[in-house]
């Protein structure tokens, strides 16, 4: 059986499909024959995104609301069949020292990146369960394992990420329905503007990623990392003294971290911070890179 012909025909939802990774994964996935349907909080883009690639369901979706997300897949079922794969993608980096990023956006963050991926699963393996058959594919993040100053929250929630997956995984053992989480490298979107490359390592392609979870979808394992360099790195990690480990990260990954440059801004209050979170979008949701106690769009 070759990739096109155990993807053709399968019902997958995609969120945070306006663009980045979930725009890629969309184009991939609709180009071998599946019945695609991508959702975003940022309702014109992704109505734009799915008129591009020809696709019958795109439209808001707030990953963060649970009759949001099951009305979306209502109307999914309603239109394209039952949901064979879930990918949860949505999720927002706040990028900056811990200290001065803004409440808000702490728990913007938590919100999108795991209390979505929370949400998204339980309406998706309800159905999926029922029906002893599906896969639900979390975008989790090669911060799921290591650590990074400069994205401190952005680790906090991919790790939630990856131990919520593997949690769910042994919970549903033998049920028929499949759990995965993909591991990307520091990955060439909107969402990583101002970020530096680490060192010794190229940064992903969306495509990269969009090819891992295609794999996924043919061939169901518990996880993959994007690159191959990257995930090279964590098991070297693994297996390294620790002392010798942090090294590593401090030379390699550490560096690419926090924003050399950020153009000034006014300084944010709460009421602020949550007007910008509101309206700005990058992957699905708000994307703010903070430094020097400011906020930049």
């Amino acid at each position: 059986m070759n990739r096109a012909e155990s993807v053709s025909g399968k019902v997958v939802v995609i969120t945070g499909g306006a663009r980045g990774i979930g725009l890629a994964t969309a184009t991939a996935l609709h180009l071998l024959g599946a019945k695609v349907a991508i959702g975003d909080i940022d309702a014109p883009a992704v109505k734009q995104a799915g008129a591009n690639l020809g696709l019958d369901v795109c439209g808001a979706l707030d990953v963060t609301d649970h009759d949001s997300f099951a009305s979306f897949l209502d109307d999914v079922e309603e239109r394209l069949g039952p949901v064979d794969v879930l990918v949860n993608n949505a999720g927002i980096l706040p990028v900056g020292r811990l200290i001065d990023e803004p409440d808000a956006l702490t728990r913007r963050a938590l919100a999108v990146n795991v209390y979505g991926v929370i949400v998204g699963t339980k309406v998706a393996a309800r159905r999926m369960l029922a029906r002893r058959r599906g896969h639900i594919i979390n975008v989790a993040s090669v911060n799921s394992e290591t650590p990074s100053p400069g994205v401190a929250t952005y680790c906090a929630t991919k790790h939630a990420v990856l131990g919520f997956t593997n949690s769910v995984r042994a919970e549903h053992r033998g049920t028929g329905v499949h759990y995965s989480a993909v591991l990307p490298a520091m990955t060439n979107t909107e969402m990583i503007a101002g970020i530096d490359q680490a060192r010794g390592l190229k940064n992903a392609q969306p495509t990269d990623v969009a090819n891992a979870i295609v794999g996924l979808i043919r061939k169901p394992k518990r996880r993959v990392t994007v690159t191959r360099a990257a995930g090279v790195v964590l098991m070297i990690q693994r297996i390294l003294p620790g002392g010798v480990a942090d090294a590593l990260r401090r030379s390699a990954v550490e560096r690419a971290s926090i924003p050399r440059r950020v153009k000034p801004a006014p300084k944010m209050n709460e009421s602020s911070a949550n007007i910008l979170i509101a309206s700005r979008h990058i992957t699905g949701y708000a994307c703010h890179h903070i430094h020097e106690g400011k906020a930049q769009r």
